[in-house]
């Protein structure tokens, strides 16, 4: 039996080694790296105008109290990558009127696109037909609806470290508390843009299991940032440090959305039932297909239906048959016959 064959056999039979396979299969079948991308790149060009209208903000509300800065900077906006160091020094950056206006109209484009890629992500992960998605208008609504959502985690974060940092104080039992805080939140915070960001939303009990994952990969890359800005940036001359800080937070934002698209791809193929994969589908056509092969190609190919009277039938025909080995004669058998009785007319010597 060649190994491969023993290898599949065992993933098709034990869910913890094949549920996995199954999820990084839908994730290059969903092409998970540019969805990914898409979001990251949208994340990107709303940051920098945020930066400048939060300092812009800073500088004016919160001039002469530096102990509310310094708060808001021990926040979670605080530990975000660069933002937290930016703000740690916030006339660092200007805006006057006319920034403040452009800042805005450039935060409210990439947020608007970060939100967009988001839902476009979502529905084809679940795999929900394009006649189904909401149209432009609808869709941007619900962007806001998403943007919404995110901006309460923001303030219900900030609100945590307050609370904690003010009137509790629990020693090195702090920090901790501060991060489960934070995780939970989270949890919620994803839970509800993963059910806003398809068209039906899933229920709780669906996704779930996604926003933990991402809540908990979320405060680990969030804890990898700063341990990056204290020891790559901080250290950094003014030029390189330019660099490092974009590449940086390019990065960081490129893993933060391939976290949250595989967690949604934990989701979907969880509760479709898209698993166990055969070994070599990506590979080959010559396999045999499982349930969750099927099941994930047909759905694949529906949620490109774009009318609500176009049909679309997915079958699947069996793999073409071996061709049969034709056997290779004997090398012996293809000599020339001896004649064991001789030549005519000649007698045997024995006889």
């Amino acid at each position: 039996m060649p190994k491969n064959n023993l290898i599949d056999r065992i993933q098709r039979r034990f869910p913890p080694l094949g549920f996995p396979i199954a999820v990084i299969y839908k994730f290059f079948d969903d092409m998970g790296s540019y969805l990914s991308a898409l979001i990251a790149y949208y994340t990107f060009v709303s940051l920098f105008p945020m930066l400048l209208l939060a300092t812009t903000v800073l500088s004016l509300v919160l001039d002469g109290h530096p102990h509310l800065q310094q708060r808001l900077i021990d926040s979670a906006l605080g530990e975000f990558p660069v933002v937290g160091h930016q703000l740690s020094v916030p006339h660092g950056l200007s805006g006057g009127g006319v920034g403040v206006v452009l800042s805005v109209l450039a935060m409210l484009y990439g947020a608007l696109g970060a939100a967009q890629a988001f839902q476009y992500a979502a529905n084809t992960v679940w795999q929900v037909p394009r006649n189904e998605r909401p149209n432009p208008l609808k869709a941007r609504g619900r962007s806001f609806l998403l943007l919404g959502t995110v901006g309460l985690g923001l303030l219900a974060t900030t609100a945590l470290n307050s609370l904690l940092g003010t009137y509790f104080h629990f020693g090195a039992l702090s920090g901790w508390l501060i991060e489960l805080g934070a995780v939970l939140i989270n949890v919620v915070v994803f839970g509800l843009a993963f059910r806003l960001g398809t068209t039906s939303p899933e229920p709780w009990h669906s996704v779930l299991p996604g926003a933990v994952i991402a809540a908990v990969l979320w405060q680990v890359l969030q804890r990898a940032s700063v341990t990056y800005v204290r020891h790559v940036i901080a250290h950094a001359s003014d030029m390189n440090g330019v660099f490092a800080t974009v590449l940086g937070l390019l990065a960081f934002l490129y893993l933060a959305a391939l976290v949250i698209v595989l967690s949604m791809e934990i989701d979907a193929v969880r509760v479709k039932k898209l698993y166990p994969r055969a070994l070599l589908t990506p590979f080959t056509d010559d396999v045999n297909l499982t349930g969750g092969d099927k099941r994930a190609y047909a759905g694949q190919a529906e949620a490109t239906r774009t009318k609500g009277f176009e049909e679309i039938e997915v079958t699947f025909r069996p793999p073409p048959p071996e061709p049969e080995k034709k056997s290779v004669p004997d090398p012996e058998d293809l000599a020339d016959p001896v004649d064991v009785a001789g030549p005519k007319g000649v007698p045997d010597p024995e006889g």
